[in-house]
């Protein structure tokens, strides 16, 4: 009788183990991510080195929806986020933009804050596709500003400017790749970050969903926003 006593409790002890022992796990390493975004969101905002030096956006010069000249003069004394996207894109993009309108409506209606959302399609990105996309994601801010150019300027600021990487690829969803990460400059035009527990910048913030972390790219990057603009 008291075999099969030991035997229930091993039992009870395994099914405990399987189905509550990962789920505590979880817990754990989601509330670590937590603390960790929280303790950074509290430090400086770092400079991204380049050779040792920190790195500013470099100098473009692009078309916007309304057919005007932009360039990144136009964002000096603004904190604002860049982005590399396309309008016809099937799938990134819609989510990035989706968080990106979070970032307008914290802090669209502000004359220090900017985005600059540039396509890696220009051939068939317009500026009249590029309004027709703003108007469907009922743009509002006057800083919004959706960038169209010369393709091999826009790839070297992406690929060499950003170190953000997009290519063209027939072999994809859309015949472009690209990463959906966004990049935050500060108003002297220097790319910021916050860090990660053990010091290092994140770089960037990444504009899409990060599994089931509790603290998503764009929380963390509304926060880091908010911080420039009332610090520096």
């Amino acid at each position: 009788m008291r075999q099969y006593s030991y035997i229930a409790i091993a039992f009870i002890i395994l099914v405990f183990g399987i189905i509550f022992i990962p789920r505590i796990v979880t817990r754990i390493q989601q509330s670590d991510r937590v603390d960790a975004s929280r303790l950074s969101a509290e430090m400086p905002l770092a400079f991204i080195e380049l050779n040792g030096e920190a790195k500013q956006v470099p100098d473009f010069v692009f078309t916007n929806q309304d057919n005007r000249i932009i360039s990144n003069e136009d964002y000096l004394g603004k904190v604002y986020v860049v982005e590399f996207f396309f309008t016809t894109c099937p799938t990134i993009c819609p989510i990035m933009n989706t968080n990106m309108k979070r970032l307008e409506n914290a802090f669209g209606n502000r004359d220090d804050f900017g985005i600059a959302s540039v396509t890696i399609d220009p051939e068939k990105d317009t500026p009249e596709q590029l309004k027709r996309y703003a108007e469907n994601l009922e743009v509002f801010s006057q800083n919004w500003h959706f960038l169209t150019g010369d393709i091999d300027s826009i790839y070297a600021l992406a690929n060499k400017g950003f170190n953000i990487f997009a290519g063209i690829n027939p072999d994809v969803a859309g015949g472009f790749e690209h990463q959906g990460y966004f990049a935050l400059v500060d108003k002297n035009g220097y790319l910021r970050s916050r860090t990660d527990r053990f010091g290092n910048p994140i770089v960037y913030y990444l504009g899409i969903p990060e599994g089931e972390s509790e603290v998503q790219g764009t929380d963390m990057l509304i926060e880091d926003v908010q911080k420039l603009l009332e610090n520096e």
